[in-house]
């Protein structure tokens, strides 16, 4: 059984700065895909990062592509989203997510890849 346990979220003000982790158990993600997604007040989940366990590739939103880097610790099976330069507009409960195979290199942006995702955690950015 696959788990995910995000931490690290938080209130903070607009131009600060914030780690968030993802803590995965019961699968090695060697080859495949660890997501981050988002789900604002009012709105639909959306796609903000992706990070191939092998390799290191990322990929980003363009709304946070400068902002937000993704990275992970192989040795403790962690992978993390650091945020910079904060907005008001990037409050949303975070999650992380992991595909339960792999399917290629063209589908981490789409939350219907993912098949474990964890509890969520809160960012909210105050202006």
């Amino acid at each position: 059984q696959v788990q995910l346990v995000e931490s690290g979220g938080g209130l903070v003000q607009a131009g600060g700065s914030l780690r968030l982790s993802c803590a995965a158990s019961g699968r090695t993600f060697n080859y495949w895909h660890m997501g981050w997604f988002r789900q604002g007040p009012g709105k639909e989940r959306e796609f903000v990062a992706a990070i191939r366990w092998s390799g290191g590739n990322t990929y980003y939103a363009d709304s946070v592509k400068g902002r937000f880097a993704a990275s992970r610790d192989s040795a403790k099976n962690t992978v993390y989203l650091q945020m910079n330069s904060l907005k008001p507009e990037d409050t949303a409960i975070y999650y992380c997510a992991a595909p339960s195979r792999y399917y290629g290199d063209n589908y981490y942006a789409y939350s219907t890849y993912y098949t474990y995702w964890g509890q969520g955690t809160q960012v909210t950015v105050s202006s």
